[in-house]
C-alpha cells in the first residue's frame, strides 16, 4: 500500500497485473546489464510465488494448494518509459518486460515460515537498506492473487507470481550491488553492470 501512496495513486479495488516473458528472467546472481534504452531503471523488490499445479477459476480458500515454494525477486522497471506510456495512454510492456527485468532468487518451502502473513523481506543497495516489506502489508494476499489471476488465465506449473513491492523504490546505477533477504536469509546478491 505504501508503494501506491508514494506515487500518489489511488488504491485499486482489484489487483493490477502484467506479464513478463521468460527472456526477462535473471537468476543465479548474474549481473544485470543496464539497457541503453532507459536512463531511469528502478528496483522493486517483491515476494515471488511459484505455482506447482495447473489451475483455473481457483477459489481463494483452495489457493494455498497451488504453491509450495516462495522466493524473492526484483521487478526492474524503466520508469522513464513507463511514465511516457502512462502519459500517452499506452500499455506498459516496454517498461516492464525487457530482458533481465525479472530477477528471481532460489526458492524455499513455504513450510519454513510459521505465518505466511508475516514474512519480512528487504533489499539492500550498496549495503544500505532501501526497501523493507512484510507479507502482512500487501494490498492483496497471495491466495487472493492466485484466485484473481486464475479467473483470467490458466495458471501452469512453474508460473511465477511477483506479489507487489513495498515503498522505497529507487534508481539503480552502474556498479551498484543489490542484495535481497527473506527474514534473515540472503536470497540474491548481484551487481549492476
Amino acid at each position: 500500500m505504501n508503494h501506491v501512496q508514494e506515487f500518489d495513486k489511488q488504491i485499486p479495488e482489484q489487483p493490477l497485473f502484467f506479464l513478463k516473458p521468460d527472456s526477462a528472467i535473471l537468476q543465479n546472481n548474474r549481473p544485470f546489464f543496464y539497457p541503453e534504452f532507459s536512463n531511469e531503471i528502478h528496483y522493486e523488490v517483491e515476494l515471488v510465488v511459484k505455482i506447482n499445479r495447473l489451475g483455473k477459476y481457483i477459489q481463494e480458500k483452495f489457493a494455498h494448494r497451488y504453491y509450495e515454494d516462495l522466493g524473492l525477486g526484483i521487478d526492474f522497471t524503466a520508469r522513464d518509459l513507463q511514465r511516457h506510456c502512462i502519459e500517452t495512454g499506452q500499455p506498459w510492456s516496454v517498461a516492464k518486460c525487457f530482458d533481465q527485468s525479472a530477477v528471481i532468487s532460489p526458492f524455499v518451502s513455504k513450510k519454513q515460515f510459521p505465518d505466511l502473513h508475516d514474512i519480512t523481506f528487504s533489499l539492500y543497495q550498496n549495503g544500505k537498506k532501501v526497501q523493507e516489506g512484510n507479507s502482512g502489508d500487501m494490498l492483496f494476499g497471495i491466495d487472493r492473487l492466485i484466485s484473481y489471476l486464475s479467473q483470467f488465465m490458466t495458471l501452469k506449473t512453474g508460473d511465477l507470481i511477483f506479489t507487489g513491492t513495498p515503498s522505497g523504490v529507487g534508481t539503480i546505477n552502474l556498479e551498484d550491488r543489490l542484495q535481497g533477504f527473506m527474514e534473515d536469509t540472503k536470497m540474491f546478491d548481484f551487481k549492476i553492470k
